[in-house]
């Protein structure tokens, strides 16, 4: 009678276990109580993406730029959009506002786009990093390195057709570092950049051009190219 209590109160303990599962007790890996942080690779909705990889890049960790910075200067423009302009970084009053291109280069860029039948509502805006380089710096190699992940997921997301690089710091980041933006420029390219190959063009920053203005007419031929591309792909 006894025997037979024991294996009672052994098959018993076995179902308990089986119950709030025993794997878990007995497995060497930490038991997860918090919510993770959600995967954008299972998240289906544009935007929700979006905010998730802002989430990360606010997130960030031991990054000079940031701590310099007051805002973070994600995007601009139509996320839906084929179009997609990467700069180098945001200015003083991008810092202020939070939004890339609203200073002069903004300005100037705004007229670029205006002259091919663009605008902020038609295309989607951002930069190589996020936060503002002290005193309009370009960004070291290594905060560039820190940030093209962030970029690529960014571009990978939009999922544009046509990818406008503003300047030699966003072309390099992209395409390489052995590239010359003199003659670079002005031609079409194609990277696979995750799940997209998007059409690349590169030209000059606005910046660039404020400061020397005889280089513009090289920005119109590859402004031209690209309202010639835009009309090939129907976008």
């Amino acid at each position: 009678m006894m025997k037979k209590n024991i294996n009672q109160k052994i098959i018993s303990i076995i179902e308990y276990y089986k119950m709030i599962n025993l794997d878990m007790i007995i497995s060497n890996d930490p038991i997860t109580r918090y919510k993770r942080e959600k995967n954008i690779n299972f998240v289906s909705d544009k935007r929700e993406k979006l905010n998730i990889l802002k989430k990360k890049i606010e997130n960030i960790k031991n990054c000079n730029l940031k701590k310099a910075a007051n805002k973070m200067v994600f995007s601009d423009g139509n996320i839906n959009s084929k179009i997609m302009f990467v700069g180098e970084g945001p200015g003083a009053q991008e810092d202020r506002m939070g939004l890339p291109f609203v200073g002069a280069a903004g300005k100037l860029l705004d007229k670029m786009l205006d002259a091919i039948n663009l605008n902020r509502t038609k295309v989607y805006i951002s930069n190589v990093v996020n936060y503002r380089p002290p005193n309009n710096r370009r960004p070291t190699d290594e905060e560039i390195e820190k940030y093209l992940p962030f970029l690529k997921l960014h571009i990978e997301i939009i999922e544009p057709k046509i990818l406008i690089l503003l300047g030699s710091t966003a072309m390099q980041a992209i395409s390489g570092k052995e590239k010359i933006i003199s003659k670079a420029r002005g031609k079409w390219f194609k990277i696979k950049i995750g799940g997209c190959e998007p059409e690349i063009i590169v030209t000059f920053h606005p910046a660039f051009l404020i400061r020397q203005p005889e280089q513009k007419k090289n920005s119109w031929y590859d402004l031209k190219l690209i309202r010639e591309k835009i009309k090939f792909l129907k976008l």
